[in-house]
């Protein structure tokens, strides 16, 4: 498997977006009782508490976004930690879930490939609809995963959803760049992006009878296919806008 470390291709601007969203999710996840540095939340049984009932307040559970209601926790987490006193409108955990992370590791595979594709499709793209489409990416993942499992109560937390459509975009945008990647156990080379994006997006796919994973592939699938349609509709825009600023002067 080839794990990318970074775009070969320098970008014409500094990518400002991209740093921001990392640091976001960084600061966000320092904050949450899922980091070690959260120390305020206790320890033991009464972080493992505090960790599932911050992840059911902010979190995206499938039933809640598809009904539009709050749901009760589930009994077994009512008998080991207790109810917990929150009101919550569901559809504002679909952006929240994209900023939380289970722990440092999943924190980090997400950031890096955010860093790796980020910085090309905001230079493609420009900040703002860089920016604007980052979060759309993430709120199709997020309901395309609670409609496929409309009576789910599993929260749903991660930006992988919205780095997947950053994926899609950037193999539309940039189709011939390489990725600078590492092949275990000590080989670094450059990659054809559509190789390693696309060998990624296969493997999510593969991946979706996998009832034994905690890992939500239907969510990567619905953001990646979401970054694709979105750049190709923003590379046909481009020449139109083009044409229409020339037949104007």
């Amino acid at each position: 498997m080839a794990l990318p470390l970074y775009d070969s291709q320098p970008a014409r601007r500094v990518p400002w977006v991209t740093y921001l969203l990392v640091a976001a999710n960084v600061v966000v996840f320092l904050i949450t009782p899922m980091s070690n540095f959260a120390t305020w939340y206790g320890e033991g049984h009464v972080r493992e508490c505090r960790t599932a009932h911050f992840t059911f307040e902010y979190g995206a559970v499938p039933k809640e976004l598809t009904t539009g209601d709050q749901k009760p926790l589930p009994p077994d987490v009512v008998d080991e930690c207790g109810p917990a006193d929150f009101g919550k409108a569901p559809w504002t955990s679909a952006f929240s879930s994209m900023f939380l992370h289970s722990g440092a590791l999943h924190l980090l595979s997400n950031l890096v490939a955010l860093f790796v594709v980020g910085m090309g499709v905001e230079d493609r793209l420009g900040r703002w609809r860089y920016l604007l489409s980052y979060l759309f990416f993430g709120l199709v993942a997020v309901y395309g995963y609670a409609f496929t499992s409309p009576g789910s109560t599993v929260p749903l937390v991660g930006a992988s959803g919205a780095i997947a459509g950053v994926m899609g975009a950037y193999v539309i945008l940039n189709p011939r760049g390489r990725v600078v990647s590492w092949v275990p156990p000590v080989i670094v080379m450059r990659l054809p992006v559509w190789v390693v994006l696309g060998y990624w997006f296969v493997l999510q796919w593969l991946s979706l009878g996998d009832d034994e994973s905690n890992v939500a592939y239907v969510a990567h699938i619905y953001g990646f296919v979401a970054g694709v349609g979105f750049a190709i509709l923003a590379r046909r825009a481009g020449p139109a806008r083009r044409i229409a600023a020339l037949s104007r002067g």
